[in-house]
């Protein structure tokens, strides 16, 4: 099935994506067809899964668990390293899949899959890594003569439910731990990114992953829905909106969860900050994937000593960003996601203007490619300001006081990451306590990120902590065993008196 996927895009003919339903690839439900926003022509079709195709999946779930969980972490974690060696080998033909099927320029592209391969192999020295403890019992009174045991099982059933905007790297880390934790995992692709789904399915069941450790299928929300339902699920994984998140709990029940919801990402830029070099890497880092990710640059706070400054290097820098076809190497700037998608930049930014803000540069678009557009000074009540853009957007504010700009960041109701530039040691400490984010980029943008480095927010960002480590233990449970009356403990509660 990957060199079928592959060979289509590589002949940019229209990619098929089916399902994989209890170890066969295929599916009876109606087709499922992704328009590229750059292309604007169909470039991947896949089949929606079907009412009883879902009851299918869920019910050989249930069977596969046990036999997935004895699978050996050694066996698990060799597959794991022979799936980053097979994404990395297909490397470019993925990347060229990505570019076709969201728009997204072939250096993110490729960076992307570059990810996945990383991802894939800290999925696998994890998997070496699961372990338990023997409990201090003996420590208490009531523990005298006991020995207590742990260990981290399979949680059993896993749903992985991941967003568009990096399909690959995404179901990589969630699948990935999964399987490394010994599960069995259902994966619910976006609508936007089956064939890309499909591929990294196929790269580890090419990689020797037993079929009966993953299950792939298609479809929009009730497809999803219907999956959170099933009682055979033990644990979702959704990355997404907050509002789809919501509808994942609601739907999900009393099921364990690990969400990564939305940002309004801030980063500050304070008076000791070079403020050139900052500029140059938030222009970089605000419109990589067009500005689509959770923790993407969409509000840059700069002190008002620096603004100017900092103002005339990022708009020099934005405007040296090469904007347009995903497929040509020297493109930094491809499409969004869809035309909708677009449009919310325009709108947002007409409605900046008509709040006093000025809009530097973009508030356009050609179909799906939005302008990379700069807001220079809206006020807080702007949407811009307000909420998650997921486009080509980066709004520059000026700031006065460090307190009052830590408030100001504070303000939004998503609490993902946030970058600081400064030297000053008080500051970084004092922002890492006050900021309510899940993480902190020191003389760095938010939009950086580490793939075996712990990920997740606050607030309406979600819970839970995306990386390998922090998603094998939502992955499983602790099971603990109680040996009464035998001990590798002492076993006295005092020493018998010795005649002297």
């Amino acid at each position: 099935m990957l060199e079928d996927l592959l060979k289509a895009a590589d002949a940019s003919d229209v990619v098929d994506a089916p399902p994989f339903i209890s170890g066969t690839w295929g599916g009876e439900g109606p087709p499922l067809e992704r328009t590229g926003p750059y292309l604007r022509r169909t470039v991947s079709r896949a089949t929606t899964s079907t009412t009883a195709e879902i009851d299918t999946a869920l019910q050989q779930a249930g069977r596969y668990a046990e036999q997935v969980a004895s699978l050996a972490p050694a066996a698990r974690a060799q597959i794991l390293e022979t799936a980053s060696r097979t994404a990395s080998a297909h490397r470019d033909r993925l990347a060229r899949l990505l570019a076709l099927e969201l728009g997204k320029p072939l250096k993110d592209s490729r960076t992307e899959i570059d990810r996945v391969a990383s991802t894939f192999a800290v999925c696998a020295a994890e998997a070496r890594r699961i372990d338990g403890e023997n409990l201090p019992v003996a420590g208490w009174n009531t523990g005298i003569g006991n020995t207590a045991l742990t260990y981290r099982a399979p949680a059993g059933v896993a749903l992985a439910i991941t967003p568009f905007n990096a399909p690959a790297n995404l179901l990589a880390h969630k699948l990935g731990a999964s399987f490394a934790a010994g599960n069995t995992t259902l994966v619910k692709s976006p609508p936007q990114a089956p064939a890309a789904s499909a591929a990294v399915v196929a790269v580890l069941l090419e990689s020797g992953m037993p079929h009966q450790a993953v299950q792939l299928l298609h479809g929009g929300g009730e497809v999803g829905a219907a999956l959170c339902a099933g009682d055979e699920v033990s644990v979702i994984s959704f990355t997404g909106s907050a509002a789809t998140g919501a509808a994942v709990a609601r739907a999900a029940g009393a099921k364990r969860l690990a969400l990564e919801l939305g940002g309004n990402a801030a980063t500050i830029v304070c008076e000791d900050a070079d403020a050139e070099s900052a500029a140059a890497l938030c222009a970089r880092n605000g419109y990589s994937n067009s500005g689509q990710s959770c923790i993407s640059v969409q509000r840059v706070y700069v002190h008002r000593s620096r603004f100017d400054t900092f103002l005339d290097a990022f708009t020099a820098a934005v405007d040296a960003l090469v904007v347009g076809d995903p497929l040509d190497e020297d493109t930094d700037v491809g499409s969004m996601v869809d035309e909708d998608a677009a449009e919310r930049v325009v709108r947002w930014s007409k409605e900046a203007a008509g709040l006093g803000a000025r809009v530097i540069r973009g508030g356009t678009r050609d179909g799906a490619t939005a302008a990379p557009t700069i807001i220079a000074d809206p006020p807080a009540h702007a949407s811009v300001v307000v909420h998650e853009v997921f486009g080509a957007l980066v709004a520059v504010i000026p700031f006065d006081d460090f307190d009052t700009v830590l408030d100001a960041c504070n303000a939004s109701r998503y609490g993902l990451q946030a970058g600081l530039f400064t030297y000053d040691i008080t500051r970084i400490l004092t922002a890492w306590r006050r900021l309510q984010v899940g993480g902190l980029i020191v003389n760095g943008s938010s939009n950086y990120r580490l793939d075996h480095v712990p990920f997740g927010g606050v607030k309406d960002s979600g819970f839970g902590r995306e990386a390998p480590r922090w998603l094998i233990d939502d992955y499983t449970v602790v099971k603990t065993l109680m040996l009464r009356g035998l001990s590798v403990w002492g076993e006295h509660r005092e020493l018998p008196k010795e005649n002297t």
